[in-house]
This record gives structure tokens, C-alpha cells and sequence, in this order.
């Protein structure tokens, strides 16, 4: 009975305030996308970098 009331407690958490600012004005958007355009370039480079180390390795046999 205990925990079941210390589960209650912890779980009410209070709203996160900047997430909510940053949404009502609309620049979470721009948040998400830096994120998704990092996430893109880390992508694209990590494709380019196999690409060049299969080559080198071909070349090497």
C-alpha cells in the first residue's frame, strides 16, 4: 500500500515550461529541424565514409 502511494507522488511531474514556451511560439519547428538536418549530415557522412573504406579495401586485396 506504501508504494503504491509513492508511485502516485512521483509520478504527477510538474509541465516542462520551456518546451511549452518554445512550442507556443513556434520555434520547436525549428528545433526539430536543426535536429533532423544534423541527423542527415551524420548520416550522409557515415554513407560516404563506408563507401571510401569498401573501395580502399577492394583495392587492397
Amino acid at each position: 500500500m506504501m508504494t503504491l502511494g509513492l508511485t502516485n507522488a512521483l509520478a504527477q511531474q510538474e509541465p516542462v515550461e520551456m518546451a511549452d514556451v518554445m512550442r507556443g511560439n513556434g520555434k520547436i519547428y525549428a528545433v526539430v529541424a536543426v535536429c533532423l538536418i544534423i541527423l542527415f549530415g551524420l548520416f550522409f557522412y557515415v554513407f560516404t565514409l563506408d563507401r571510401k573504406i569498401s573501395k580502399w579495401e577492394k583495392e587492397n586485396k
